[in-house]
């Protein structure tokens, strides 16, 4: 009889933190799914690394592998120093949206600036769900928080866009309506080399939805399905029209030197000349 998947095949015995209906069950699920269907039994070549924040749970403690839990928004620098060490490995970093492209800003435009050979999955919630339901670098314009109770006042950061434009080999984004595109997403990418980024739009129906009005979680997936874009799409229509939509897709797909190479062909000329 064939094996099936479980993703309790890859996971400790141990209970998930997430709110019911949190998004991040999903995605959790969907990276184990990839793994599984590529025909990794178990995780012994994975490394992982993770900061603050409620995405940062999925792989510490819960997942059967070698994991480095950091401090908030530190996640990509021991991701980028281990992968050096061990690159034979696939090293993942687990982030949120404050996470990653707020605390962790300048070390997310600068590994992919580098091309560090590492995948960064981030959980996109919209907000600070974790510690209070805060503003976030990706809250929507105009959507209430806990500290913006009339509104975000800034427009959010494009995440993907940054990416590309920063130099990473491969950039997507999907949400949790998606989770078929996503798993495909996660397979392509762990094959891939250099960095890459998969941003994943997820609904937080404690802290972000019941605050910005959607009674049930299923309106918000609703929401997500019917607000969602294509990249072709998008780029036929003006700046204006496509605001507040949410953009799907592979944004770019390339090959240059990863910073693993690089530093790797120096040192041999180093050798060689010494």
């Amino acid at each position: 009889m064939a094996e099936t998947f479980s993703s309790r095949n890859y996971m400790r015995d141990l209970r998930l933190p997430f709110c019911p209906g949190c998004g991040l069950y999903a995605l959790s699920d969907t990276f184990l799914r990839a793994v599984y269907e590529l025909g990794y039994k178990d995780l012994s070549n994975f490394i992982f690394t993770s900061g603050i924040g409620c995405t940062s749970w999925i792989p510490s403690p819960y997942f059967k592998a070698d994991s480095v839990h950091t401090l908030h928004g530190r996640s990509i620098p021991p991701a980028t120093s281990i992968k050096l060490l061990k690159p034979n490995f696939h090293v993942v970093v687990f982030g949120g949206d404050g996470d990653i492209v707020g605390i962790g800003l300048s070390h997310f435009i600068h590994a992919a600036r580098r091309n560090t050979d590492i995948l960064v999955i981030m959980g996109n919630n919209m907000v600070y769900g974790m510690t209070g339901g805060q503003v976030a670098p990706t809250t929507p314009y105009k959507a209430p928080t806990t500290t913006t109770p009339y509104g975000s006042f800034e427009h959010p950061l494009d995440a993907a866009k940054l990416a590309v434009a920063a130099g990473a080999a491969y950039v997507a984004r999907w949400t949790t309506v998606h989770i078929n595109e996503l798993k495909e997403s996660i397979k392509k990418a762990i094959q891939l080399q250099g960095f890459r980024f998969i941003e994943v739009v997820t609904q937080c129906p404690t802290a972000f939805g019941r605050r910005v009005g959607f009674k049930d979680v299923g309106e918000m997936l609703k929401w997500f399905k019917e607000n969602s874009i294509t990249v072709k799409q998008a780029e036929g229509m003006r700046e204006e029209d496509s605001e507040g939509k949410i953009v799907v897709g592979e944004f770019i797909e390339m090959r240059r030197p990863t910073l693993v190479e690089n530093v790797y062909a120096l040192l041999k000329e180093v050798q060689k000349s010494g």
